[in-house]
C-alpha cells in the first residue's frame, strides 16, 4: 500500500492530525505555545483515567456506573486499548493500567492494526508526533510561571498518589519545572540493591514493567510483535550485534510509565562502560498497544546504546558484554546519562540516567555466554504476554557463567 494519502483521504487525515494535536497536548501546548499557564493542570496527557472519566466525561457514567468499572477494564484490555500488569509476590493478582479514554481510542486509531492499516501510514502524523514531543517537553521545562508549574506538580501528586517522604526534595515548590520533578531523585536507600555482594545477580534498571525472555526469538514471537525488530536494528551496528549478541541472547524489557521514578539504574556490575551511540528515530509510544503491533517501536524510536563490559565473577573475572539500550517514547523529550563515562568503572544500582516528560523504555541485551537465569515468575508472566511490575534493584535473574 502507498504512504502517500489519496486525494480522498486528505479531510480523514486532516482531523486524525487535530485528534493527535490534542491528544497528545490538550490544553496547555495547543493553547499557550512554549509556556504553561495555570488552571490547565487537569487537562494534560499524563492525566489517567479515572481522573479525566470524572472530570471531563460526565457522560461516561451514565452509561457505565462505577461498578461496570472492571468489566470496561476488560473490555478495553480484549480490543488492545489497555493491558493489565502483574504484581510481583501476588500471584494472580493483576491491575489495570489506567489512561484518559481519549488516549485510549487515539492510541487504538494508531497503533492497532499494521502500520498500513492505522493512520501512521501517513508520514505527516509521524512527523506530528515527533514534533509534539519537542515541543511538549519543552512546555515542561519552562520556568516563566511559578505558580503554573507548581499547580502542574500538584495536580500530578494528586492524580498519581506520589509519596512525597520518599523524596529528596519533598517540596513541590522547590522545582524549578515540571520536568525537575518528573526526573525527580528518591532519597539514598529507598531502593536496596538486591544482594549486593553477588557480581552474577541482574537486577532491574528501573521502577517498571518488566518482562523477560531466554531467546530474543521468544521475545518476538510472545510481545515484540514488529517485522522488523532485530538486534541489528536494536543496536545499530551490525558488527557488534554479530560479534556480541548472536542468536539465543537473552532480553529483559522495562517500560517505565508517567508516574513512575524517572531515573534508571545500572542493571549489573562491575562493568566498564564503553562509548555511548545516539540514534536518531520515531517518538512511537512503547505501551503494549504499539510493541504487540506490527511497529518497529524498540529498534525505530530515538535511542541510545552504551555497551557495559561485565564481570559477574568480579573485577578480576572475564568480561561479558551487555547491550544497554534506552528509549524515547511518544511524548518524551530527552534521555539524559548521568553516570556512563566511557572507560568508567559502575556497580549495579548506580544511576545510569534520566528520562524527560512522558514513559519509556530500557532494554538489555545479554549474549548466550552470560547464560542468564530470569526469575521464574518473570518469565512466566512474560511467556503470557504479561509484564510484572517491579522495582529499581529487586533482583530479577542471575548469571550462570
Amino acid at each position: 500500500m502507498s504512504s502517500q494519502p489519496a486525494a480522498g483521504h486528505d479531510a480523514e487525515h486532516e482531523s486524525m492530525a487535530l485528534v493527535l494535536e490534542h491528544l497528545v497536548s490538550s490544553g496547555p501546548v495547543h493553547e499557550t505555545g512554549d509556556q504553561l499557564l495555570p488552571g490547565t493542570a487537569e487537562h494534560t496527557a499524563i492525566t489517567p483515567g479515572p481522573v479525566s472519566v470524572q472530570k471531563h466525561s460526565k457522560w461516561w457514567g451514565r452509561f457505565f456506573p462505577g461498578s461496570l468499572e472492571s468489566a470496561m477494564d476488560r473490555l478495553f484490555a480484549s480490543y488492545h486499548m489497555g493491558n493489565y500488569v502483574a504484581v510481583r509476590g501476588q500471584p494472580g493478582q493483576k491491575i489495570f493500567e489506567s489512561m484518559p479514554i481519549y488516549v485510549r481510542v487515539g492510541m487504538h486509531l494508531l497503533f492497532y492494526r499494521s502500520k498500513e492499516q492505522s493512520f501512521l501510514r501517513y508520514k505527516s502524523v509521524e512527523d506530528l508526533l515527533k514534533t509534539v514531543s519537542v515541543r511538549q517537553g519543552k512546555v515542561y521545562d519552562d520556568e516563566s510561571n511559578p505558580q503554573a508549574v507548581l499547580e502542574h506538580i500538584q495536580s500530578f501528586i494528586k492524580t498519581y498518589s506520589i509519596n512525597l517522604d520518599e523524596l529528596q526534595q519533598p517540596d513541590p515548590s522547590q522545582y524549578p519545572n515540571f520536568n525537575a520533578f518528573f526526573y525527580r531523585k528518591l532519597k539514598a536507600g529507598l531502593r536496596p540493591i538486591a544482594e549486593p555482594e553477588n557480581a552474577s545477580v541482574v537486577s532491574s534498571c528501573a521502577d517498571c514493567r518488566l518482562t523477560v525472555f531466554s531467546d530474543v526469538a521468544e521475545a518476538t514471537k510472545f510481545w515484540i510483535k514488529g517485522d522488523g525488530f532485530t538486534l541489528n536494528r536494536l543496536v545499530g551496528d551490525t558488527n557488534l550485534a554479530d560479534r556480541c549478541f548472536p542468536p539465543g541472547s537473552s532480553i529483559a524489557i522495562f517500560r517505565l510509565a508517567p508516574a513512575d521514578y524517572h531515573r534508571f539504574h545500572h542493571p549489573v556490575g562491575p562493568s566498564m562502560c564503553g562509548p555511548t551511540k545516539h540514534i536518531a528515530g520515531e517518538y512511537f509510544t512503547v505501551n503494549p498497544q504499539a510493541v504487540n503491533a506490527d511497529f518497529d517501536v524498540f529498534s525505530g524510536n530515538r535511542r541510545d546504546v552504551l555497551v557495559l563490559n561485565w564481570t559477574p565473577k568480579g573485577e578480576a573475572g572475564p568480561s561479558i558484554p551487555v547491550a544497554f539500550v534506552a528509549i524515547g517514547a511518544m511524548l518524551v523529550g530527552s534521555i539524559g546519562w548521568t553516570n556512563a563515562n566511557q572507560g568508567s568503572t559502575v556497580q549495579r544500582g548506580d544511576e545510569a540516567g534520566y528520562y524527560a516528560y512522558g514513559g519509556s523504555t530500557n532494554i538489555c541485551v545479554f549474549p548466550p555466554e552470560a547464560k542468564i537465569e530470569w526469575d521464574q515468575d518473570l518469565l512466566d508472566n512474560s511467556k503470557q504476554g504479561l509484564e510484572t511490575m517491579v522495582r529499581a534493584g529487586d533482583r530479577i535473574g542471575i548469571s550462570n557463567a
